[in-house]
């Protein structure tokens, strides 16, 4: 099995290596957001949020509300950290219930939506819109099925996009030796950022979010070293209790999770079961990754047989994912100042 383990490290490595072409955020995970409170019967607070370069380079996509709608107040404008923000209201004669909101556009980006409708009893409808099916039909009030099903995907997609976790992951999986050990490593890391999620998302605790993505970047940098002393023979706390070190880091992980999650928002009458099923979404996307990478470490063994060969490529590993997240860590530090 340790064999097997190294091995998928090796292949998961090919994939890290192709990570610095992305954008170096710990949590990349930006689709475009619209958010509508319902005032009264026909009127709703709109709020739009979209990716841009600046404030004058944005997608060409936009929200097309029913036939009749009136544009009550100006639009507002704000671009911060990538984003460009706009807010105002409408009225929709009869009310959006029932109908549907259109991004025509839409098929023509590579990006989704995320529709979020407040309804005046409290309740809320969140639906991700996908390029292949570009509309909102709203609804008349959200069951517990639909948000279930809503947030586990957005779990599941917002680890399979967060290179920085997965790369984290894949470390502890070649430092540790022994499946038992193994096993209750990655439980600490569950048990870790579930905990921090839930009190960053119920606000018990704020940590600034640049911080937390730079600290997550070094995680990895201190891990992959541990891996190439793990190599040279140096035993250390990484290698000896990794539960430590997966739990003590899994909070920071938990609290990056949570600044992902707070750009989505969570439904008011239903946060406990929206949380509940983010982490699970997170985790199942976690353990199918891992069960990705073993299984093609499995196809790989026939052509690494020979034990220098593994330790050799074990440490390649790691020093491509240390030189990964070292470049990540630099450029989030100096983001502080940007």
């Amino acid at each position: 099995m340790i064999v097997v383990r190294r091995l998928l490290l090796a292949l998961l490595a090919l994939l890290a290596l192709v990570t610095p072409a992305r954008p170096a955020r710990a949590d990349e995970f930006r689709p475009a957001y619209l958010q509508l409170v319902q005032v009264d019967s026909v009127t709703y607070d709109v709020l739009w949020k979209l990716p841009a370069l600046d404030e004058s380079r944005t997608l060409a996509l936009r929200p097309e509300f029913p036939a009749g709608t009136e544009l009550l107040t100006p639009i507002r404008s704000l671009f911060a950290g990538g984003v460009a923000v706009q807010r105002w209201r409408i009225r929709v004669p009869g009310g959006l219930l029932g109908r549907s909101v259109e991004f025509p556009t839409l098929r023509t980006t590579r990006i989704d939506i995320l529709v979020r409708l407040v309804r005046l009893d409290g309740t809320e409808q969140l639906e991700r819109v996908l390029p292949t099916s570009p509309r909102f039909l709203a609804k008349a009030s959200p069951g517990p099925l639909e948000v279930v099903r809503t947030y586990t995907v957005l779990g599941i997609e917002h680890i399979l996009l967060g290179f920085d976790h997965l790369l984290f992951v894949l470390a502890l999986v070649l430092i540790v030796r022994g499946t038992r050990k193994l096993l209750l490593t990655i439980t600490a890391f569950t048990v870790a950022h579930s905990i921090s999620l839930a009190l960053a998302t119920l606000g018990v605790v704020h940590v600034p979010g640049p911080p937390v993505e730079a600290i997550i970047a070094l995680s990895i940098v201190f891990v992959a070293s541990e891996i190439v002393h793990q190599q040279r023979g140096i035993e250390s706390l990484a290698a000896s209790k990794p539960w430590v070190v997966a739990f003590t880091f899994g909070l920071l992980h938990g609290l990056g999770f949570a600044g992902a999650l707070a750009e989505v928002g969570l439904p008011q009458n239903a946060i406990p079961l929206a949380l509940l099923f983010f982490n699970i979404g997170v985790e199942l996307g976690q353990l199918a990754f891992v069960a990705a990478v073993l299984l093609l470490a499995r196809l790989g063994l026939r052509f690494l047989n020979t034990g220098t060969a593994q330790r050799r490529l074990v440490t390649a590993t790691a020093y491509a994912i240390g030189a990964i997240a070292s470049y990540w860590t630099v450029e989030r530090i100096a983001g502080f100042w940007g």
